[in-house]
């Protein structure tokens, strides 16, 4: 398990940096009149909820398998806990819209592209609040904008059940992540996955039910 871990990082540190091009995020889609100004995501926002998810990362054809684990610990921030299956802790860090605090890590993941690379997708993961400034749609779904500094953040609700689906985090011109949500009640998200469109990084996390 430590090998396959040293494995993955080493990877992602060398190959984070690595870049592709498309065309407009918005190009395919249908501008629409704004019908709200913000949108509060209800994924990762109850306080007294555990939420525990089995989680895999696939990164170049290498796999590494643990427990991914975030709690609300006050109204802006989560701490996030990655372990083993085994529970031996391989990082621990506590993170809001403008706060990043690493409480532990081992030292073969302390990679300032590793940790970078975690922090946005974790940040976006569980923020809670957007700022509304456009809207879009397609045939499924009503698409929202939200600046976020250079880039911006669009929202994917669906049109038959109001259920968030998936947000992707792009500049103008290129994609670069986008997450995945699967729930059954916009309440809770059995299944997530975050893909890197720019380099092949994915990580998958499945809801932990305990027998």
């Amino acid at each position: 398990m430590q090998k396959s871990t040293i494995q993955f990082l080493l990877i992602n540190c060398f190959l984070a940096i690595v870049l592709i091009s498309c065309g407009s995020v918005t190009k395919k889609y249908t501008p629409k009149k704004l019908d709200k100004t913000s949108y509060t995501v209800p994924y990762f926002s109850d306080s007294k909820t555990d939420y525990v998810y089995k989680t895999n990362i696939s990164v170049y054809g290498n796999e590494l398998s643990g427990i991914f684990i975030a709690k609300k610990i006050n109204d802006t921030t989560h701490r996030i806990v990655f372990t083993t299956e085994f529970g031996n802790k391989l990082m621990d860090f506590e993170i809001s819209d403008t706060d990043f605090k690493v409480n532990s890590i081992v030292s073969e993941l302390d990679r300032k592209i590793l940790i970078n690379t975690l922090k946005e997708d974790f940040r976006l993961l569980l923020k809670k609040e957007y700022l509304i400034q456009e809207q879009f749609e397609n045939e499924s779904d009503d698409i929202y904008k939200s600046a976020d500094g250079k880039r911006d953040n669009y929202i994917f609700i669906s049109k038959k059940d109001q259920i968030l689906e998936k947000i992707v985090h792009a500049s103008q011109t290129k994609e670069k992540f986008t997450l995945f949500f699967s729930s059954e009640n916009n309440i809770f998200a059995e299944k997530i996955q975050i893909i890197h469109q720019n380099i092949k990084l994915k990580i998958e996390l499945n809801y932990f039910k305990s027998e």
